[in-house]
């Protein structure tokens, strides 16, 4: 579990370095880079439950503030979000927006619950 755990820890600092690139990229940044040292301290037995809770709660909000914006793309009838990586129209951003919060929401999700079984 300490190698996947580790794992994710790079693949979010990865995703991290992928939105330097982004309009709005340090809010992203700083999200993954949490995820990232959420997922780090995890695999060294150094979980935190506020941590971690705080990391969901803050995951819930900005996903919640962003549902209208998912509903809408999927009674648009879920056009592709990956022609290409410019987001030509609104719905192409907030739609992968969402769904990186469900990627990093599922981690620190997981390491939540896996915290609270130790």
């Amino acid at each position: 579990m300490k190698i996947f755990k580790l794992v994710l820890s790079v693949l979010f600092v990865l995703f991290a370095v992928v939105q330097l690139n982004d309009p709005d990229p340090w809010s992203w940044v700083a999200l993954y880079i949490f995820v990232a040292i959420l997922c780090g301290l995890a695999a060294f037995n150094k979980s935190n439950s506020y941590a971690l809770l705080a990391g969901l709660g803050i995951i819930a909000i900005w996903m919640i503030s962003l549902v209208p914006d998912f509903i809408n793309w999927v009674n648009m009838g879920m056009p592709t979000i990956t022609g290409s990586m410019k987001a030509e129209s609104p719905h192409v951003e907030l739609t992968r927006e969402f769904l990186g919060l469900l990627i990093a929401g599922v981690a620190v999700g997981w390491l939540y619950i896996s915290h609270r079984k130790q």
